[in-house]
Parts: structure tokens; sequence; C-alpha cells
């Protein structure tokens, strides 16, 4: 188990990277500061990297042992990634979640952490560099929004009809032949939206703002802070198959909602988008 001191040197270990090496970088970055990875769309920054190697640090002294598994680190070698199929604890980290907003000096951007033994995620954090805040869970012990020594425990909200429910839905993440039915989902709810940002889309759904959250991949960093805080908060998510979400299983589609009724219904609708005609 993950003890409240090393949850706090955890979250003290984010805030400092970021008051290192991201703020000062943001609306900042220098010629030749931002580079891309898969396509032009996937963006990396110097602060991704340096707040990468900062927290990789950080852990190796809070954590001593433990697997990490960076973003970035994955990107230069997918091999990294079976590090959280062995024994043992494994600490995921995304310094930078939203990238390409932060680049583009958009203040959507957050800096993700989870804690995982033997592949199961115990303890995440999804923190607001801007704001110095964080929404937090450990498992059996719940999920809570902190600032400072402010702190209130989170619940999902209510389950809503769908043609009421807001919710995000990334469409540009699927194959392009798909858009215009995925597209043809939106007028059947409330609103749906894409905050390119799976961070603050996971913080708005548990703090009551929002009703489902859709992921085209269930990438560890993206992905293991908030699915763990969903399921503490009382909400419910997972594989659009129905499977429950797996750490070990990045090229996944996700599905997350306040409860198991909204997680079927936009998981019937996407899988009728997403099929083949």
């Amino acid at each position: 188990m993950i003890d409240t001191r090393t949850q706090t040197a955890l979250i003290d270990a984010l805030r400092e990277a970021a008051r290192d090496q991201v703020l000062p970088r943001f609306r900042n970055l220098g010629a030749g500061e931002v580079d891309t990875k898969t396509g032009p769309e996937d963006l990396v920054t110097v602060a991704d990297r340096a707040a990468e190697d900062q927290l990789n640090r950080a852990v190796g002294q809070i954590l001593p042992g433990a697997h990490v598994v960076g973003e970035e680190a994955v990107s230069d070698d997918a091999a990294i990634l079976d590090r959280l199929s062995a024994p043992g604890l494994s600490v995921i980290i995304d310094p930078i979640d939203g990238t390409a907003n932060y680049a583009h000096g958009n203040a959507s951007f957050g800096m993700i952490l989870a804690v995982a033994v033997d592949g199961r995620t115990e303890f995440g954090v999804l923190y607001d560099p801007v704001c110095d805040d964080w929404v937090a869970a450990r498992r059996g012990g719940g999920a809570w929004f902190q600032r400072g020594d402010q702190r209130r425990t989170l619940r999902v909200r209510s389950e809503r009809d769908i043609t009421a429910q807001t919710g995000y839905l990334p469409i540009y993440n699927f194959p392009a032949d798909r858009h215009p039915k995925l597209a043809a989902l939106w007028p059947q709810v409330g609103r749906m939206s894409n905050l390119r940002c799976s961070c603050h889309e996971y913080r708005i759904l548990l703090t009551g703002h929002a009703d489902f959250m859709v992921a085209a991949q269930s990438k560890p960093w993206d992905h293991a802070a908030g699915m763990l805080a969903l399921a503490e908060a009382g909400g419910d998510g997972g594989a659009l198959s129905g499977a429950p979400y797996e750490l070990t299983d990045p090229g996944a589609v996700l599905v997350a909602g306040t409860g198991p009724d909204t997680r079927k219904t936009i998981a019937h609708m996407l899988s009728e988008a997403l099929a083949d005609s």
C-alpha cells in the first residue's frame, strides 16, 4: 500500500516539477523547443522531457526500486511499457497531459501520476499546475479534490437522461471514415465537446460537471489515475467491449460515465458509430 507520507511526497514532486520545469516555459517556449512524435498533432516540448526527468529522479528517492513508466520514455523505447506487466511497484508519469494545448498557450493541460502494484492502480493524481490543485484517489480510500490544506471528498453526479448529459468525445482520434457517424452522435446528447486533455476531462467528470468521457486509446499515463478516481468517486468506466480497464491494454477504446447505465448507453451509441456499414 501507498501510505499517506508517500502520497504527499509524490504530490509534492509533481508540484515541484511544475514550478521548476513546466510553468516557467508556459507561453514562453523558444524556437526549436517544440517537436513532433508520431504526427503533426502529437507534440512534445522541452518542458515535457525536463519535467519527466525531474519526476524520474524524485520517484527514485521516494520509492527506490519502483519501475518508472513515463510517456516520453515510452515514446523513445516502447519496451519500457512492458514494465507494467512485471510484478512489484510501478509509477506511471505523464509530465504534461495536453501538450498541444500547452504548446499553443492554452491553460487546459495537467500532470498525471499513478502508482500500480502488480498491474493494478493503487493511487493516482490529476494535477493542475496553473491552479496548483489536484484530484487524487487511493484504492479503497476514496477520491478527493485538494488545494493547499483544503480537501473535499468527490462523488460523481447522479445519472441523467442521455438528452441532458454533457461529455467528451475526441472524434479526431478515431479513423477518418468514422467521423461522420461519430459527429451524428452530438445532437443525441445535451452537449458534447473535447478538451484535448484527459486530465481535465476526468477532473470535470469527477467534480460533478460532466456525465461521460470517451477515449480512443487507453494509454496508462492518460488513464490509470483517472479510472481509479472514477471508481472511487462512484462512477463506472472501462473498455468499449464492457471489459474492465487494464493498464496493459493501451489500445482499447475507453468509456467512462457517472454510472453503469450511462456507460452502457454511450458504449452502445459509440459501437454503432464505429461498426462497419
